[in-house]
């Protein structure tokens, strides 16, 4: 209080999660109205710290997520979706380079990041836990056979994924539910937010040893996914994915007041029109349908359904 009392104008606060006990103190400054000041507060996201400052601060604070490097800024698709957003990784002179930062951080992150926001889970353990959710990239959660393998309980898997998730480093997306007569899936899908840290865990350093990688489709999803909800700067709750028991699905559905708009992802030069798709089309009465490809043409499947190259999706205004 001594030291930040009497600052006036911008006020930043940087690594709050070291000391997170400060968020009772900015309330009381925040609230003397005869100060002309504004505090930026940043730091590590956990989901610990942003309850506790969403407790202290209610109706002062507003949350801003710095994201990685997107296409916007980079205009190199097959660079961004390789070595991932994280500046130091995405400029480093070699691939060899930037595969060596993100194993550094990764190290990094698990051994003193999580730490320093009192998370006391085995660096290890983590790392493991981590490695494994590569594998489930853009499948359902299925907590009870990761825990199998990892000898770890079903609940250890969701506070361990909630961690990640709450450091932005995994995004769960939850399930659509519609009222039709079809059971529908109901388990949480799981995605990493960032592909160079996603392909590092699965040792995947070239083009080369990406493009002949079993893995290769969920990656491209995976990556067109957060690439298009960050173009479209919609907000995470607002974004579902769907599926039914006979085997029906919609990659993405993103739900804006009464709109709703579907998104497939498909690594094929030569998307075709499916069953799956007229019927989500159709059962969860879609305004639009869009079929992100790796191809270079733009075209309607139906007059309804469009394929559409992820950089001209992304460029759009």
């Amino acid at each position: 209080m001594l030291a930040l009392e009497e600052l006036t104008g911008l006020v930043v606060i940087d690594e709050i999660q070291r000391f997170s006990n400060l968020f009772s103190v900015l309330r009381v400054l925040v609230d003397q109205k005869n100060k002309k000041r504004q505090f930026l507060v940043l730091g590590s996201a956990s989901r610990e710290l942003i309850k506790q400052s969403s407790e202290s601060l209610a109706g002062r604070i507003h949350y801003l997520e710095l994201t990685t490097f997107s296409f916007e800024e980079t205009g190199e698709l097959e660079k961004l979706w390789l070595r991932g957003g994280f500046p130091l990784s995405y400029l480093a002179d070699t691939e060899a380079d930037s595969v060596r930062w993100r194993k550094d951080y990764i190290k990094t992150f698990l051994e003193q990041d999580i730490p320093n926001l009192g998370i006391k889970i085995p660096a290890q353990s983590l790392r493991r836990f981590w490695t494994m959710l590569a594998h489930y990239h853009g499948q359902l959660l299925n907590a009870s056979e990761i825990g199998n393998s990892l000898d770890i309980s079903h609940n250890t898997v969701k506070r361990y994924l909630d961690i990640l998730t709450g450091t932005f480093m995994m995004r769960q997306l939850q399930p659509w539910h519609e009222n039709i007569a079809k059971r529908q899936v109901k388990s949480t899908k799981i995605y990493f937010r960032d592909s160079g840290i996603f392909h590092t865990l699965l040792n995947i350093n070239t083009h080369h040893e990406l493009m002949t990688n079993p893995k290769l489709g969920a990656s491209w999803e995976g990556f067109a996914l957060e690439s298009i909800i960050r173009h479209l700067g919609v907000d995470q709750n607002d974004c579902y994915f769907w599926a039914t028991h006979n085997q029906a699905e919609l990659d993405l559905l993103i739900v804006s007041g009464d709109k709703k708009i579907g998104f497939e992802f498909k690594h094929t030069k030569t998307p075709k029109l499916t069953r799956s798709m007229q019927i989500a089309y159709e059962d969860l009465k879609l305004n639009e349908l869009t079929i992100i490809y790796a191809g270079d043409k733009h075209f309607k499947l139906t007059p309804h359904i469009t394929c559409m190259p992820l950089d001209s999706f992304l460029s759009q205004k």
